[in-house]
């Protein structure tokens, strides 16, 4: 939720956040009561703002940390009413371009020999966060640092984030950002003040998608909003790669299961099969609506109302069914996706599997 370029690659960056209200008054009200936990673990779905918050709330205490302590002449100094910082301040811009002092970041980071995004966040940067909460503030009262993802951390990085979990020093601030909090040592859970972000109503993001895409069309905001699962990072990368049109042509290729039009299946497998990087992304973006829509004919066949109003006559066809055999074909893609990624499958049998899972549930 940042600038229209930079969204995504620089929630640092980002002066935006919005639907999360009640979470910036939780960090707010816990720093006006003077007793701030040391930790908190940020948690909820991918691409909703959890990291835009970490550092909205990282500039904040920066920057109050900076300010003189104690009485003035004129009494104590008013408690702040809000964790936002103007873009034209000093320290948000220094926080932005990773140029404070006082803060340090662990991230997944390219790998300098390949040349490709790590995994995982290196065990030796985590180390170097424990020394660095160690030192002394060198402009203000505090440190802070930022672990984005927490649940990217392998094994021996989580014991040696969890020491310094265990140990805090005084005026250290430690945010850490999970997508899976389940994945995380429950050490380090326990150790960490729980802000669990919800996902954002569609509304929410048709008007963020508004902001960051005007280009794109209004229905076209809508159905991307409705396929984002509350998730303004999943409905932006749908739109970059054409993740409106992409569901519209699976929706009009099942919509007579479990008839299928084989020539028609053929072509559009044909047409995510050919090409290079970007075909591979448009494979794993078909997968992923194709997984998206067989959840909620899933949910919808179990009794919870789950299809978009596009898919309802689908759904109720898909009831008769139920719900075990929507399960199965969910998971069934699944495993597709993850072997086509990690095994490098053919492209245009692993689609044409995902549509014979499909046939094969509404059969």
């Amino acid at each position: 939720m940042s600038d229209t370029g930079e969204f995504q690659r620089a929630p640092r960056a980002n002066p935006d956040l919005i639907g999360h209200e009640a979470a910036e008054a939780t960090l707010l009200s816990a720093w006006n009561s003077g007793k701030l936990p040391h930790a908190w673990l940020i948690a909820g779905p991918r691409g909703i703002g959890k990291a835009t918050l970490a550092y909205r709330f990282a500039r904040f205490v920066l920057s109050e940390g900076a300010k003189p302590q104690g009485d003035s002449l004129f009494g104590a100094p008013a408690l702040p009413s809000s964790i936002a910082l103007s873009p034209a301040d000093p320290i948000y811009r220094r926080v932005a371009s990773g140029g404070h002092s006082d803060m340090s970041v662990a991230e997944c980071t390219v790998h300098p020999k390949t040349g490709k995004m790590r995994s995982e966040i290196p065990v030796d940067d985590v180390r170097g966060l424990v020394q660095f909460l160690h030192m002394t503030p060198a402009e203000g009262a505090w440190r802070v640092v930022v672990v984005d993802a927490a649940d990217e951390m392998n094994t021996e990085g989580a014991n040696a984030l969890l020491k310094a979990l265990e140990e805090p020093p005084p005026q250290a601030l430690l945010l850490l950002v999970t997508h899976a909090a389940g994945r995380l040592l429950p050490t380090i859970r326990s150790r960490c003040r729980m802000l669990f972000l919800q996902p954002l109503p569609e509304a929410k993001v048709v008007t963020l998608l508004s902001r960051y895409r005007p280009e794109i069309p209004s229905d076209e905001r809508a159905v991307l909003a409705s396929l984002s699962d509350g998730s303004i990072g999943r409905a932006m990368d749908l739109a970059d790669r054409g993740g409106a049109e992409l569901y519209r042509e699976v929706l009009t290729l099942v919509a007579d299961l479990p008839k299928l039009d084989a020539l028609a299946v053929q072509r559009f497998a044909d047409q995510l099969a050919r090409g290079g990087e970007d075909a591979a992304a448009s494979l794993r973006t078909a997968l992923d609506l194709m997984g998206g829509l067989v959840h909620r004919l899933a949910k919808s066949a179990a009794g919870q109302p789950a299809a978009l109003p596009e898919e309802h006559a689908l759904a109720a066809r898909a009831a008769a069914r139920g719900a075990q055999a929507w399960v199965q074909a969910w998971e069934r893609i699944g495993r597709l996706g993850s072997a086509a990624e990690g095994l490098n499958l053919d492209r245009k049998q692993t689609i044409l599997a995902a549509f014979g899972a499909l046939q094969q549930a509404a059969a």
